[in-house]
């Protein structure tokens, strides 16, 4: 059992993801060059191994959902979706995963589980970004979230620098119903209300889940395209942990 820390940290991550990610459909202005069933023929079981061990960590820790979601979310908005938010510090460079903001990340030995498999598979195949794109959408179809599909074909980059109270492990719209009561944790949540526009999205949730669902898969699918590297730009790591 995750201890009292852990589960917070959980809600903490669970709630600041289903706050913020709604809004990367204004961020992300392009698809770039991702498509749909990338590795169908490249590496069949690809998608099927992420899967299977993003559904083994998750049972091991229901927490570790919030944290592959995080995960991709750091990801994406620090250079980009190219999977350097998994690269390790090095004597002469502190990577993002080590910056104080970041202390708390978890899911790492997911993707590493996941990525390992992958290279027994299909060894210099698919991309790290690739591998936590596909974890986070799993993460959330395995804690209540709507499923859907992952256009794929990033490259890894190689540089690296540097709370829900009631259903903490479920991936819902208590979160916006909290906002609304005047019981959201931060002076940040409370501040969705002050604006007309995102008040009305607060609300709009609230009275109806499933476009939530659905808009929250669509940001997740956008969020996914933000500054990826694609064709011939960056490389594929055989190791996500590091460079090369």
């Amino acid at each position: 059992m995750e201890a009292p820390a852990a589960r917070g940290g959980a809600r903490m991550r669970l709630r600041a993801v289903a706050a913020v990610v709604v809004l990367a459909m204004v961020a992300a202005t392009g698809r770039a060059q991702l498509q749909v069933g990338y590795y169908d023929t490249l590496c069949p079981a690809a998608e099927i191994i992420v899967q299977q061990e993003v559904s083994k960590g998750v049972s091991g820790s229901p927490g570790t959902a919030a944290g592959l979601l995080r995960l991709h979310f750091h990801d994406c908005f620090v250079r980009g979706c190219d999977g350097s938010v998994l690269l390790d510090s090095t004597a002469g460079n502190q990577a993002e995963k080590d910056a104080p903001p970041n202390s708390s990340l978890r899911g790492f030995e997911v993707i590493d589980a996941a990525k390992t498999r992958l290279e027994q598979a299909c060894y210099g195949v698919v991309s790290c970004a690739d591998v936590l794109a596909f974890a986070a959408r799993d993460a959330l179809a395995l804690v209540g979230g709507n499923s859907y599909q992952v256009p794929a074909g990033r490259r890894d980059g190689n540089v690296s620098v540097a709370m829900d109270p009631v259903t903490p492990n479920t991936f819902d719209t208590n979160y916006y119903a909290n906002v609304a009561a005047n019981r959201g944790l931060l002076s940040s949540d409370q501040a969705l209300l002050a604006d007309n526009g995102t008040a009305a999205q607060v609300l709009g949730y609230t009275s109806s889940p499933g476009t939530f669902q659905t808009d929250f898969a669509s940001a997740m699918v956008a969020m996914g395209a933000i500054g990826v590297l694609t064709g011939n730009q960056g490389t594929i790591r055989t190791n996500c942990r590091v460079v090369g």
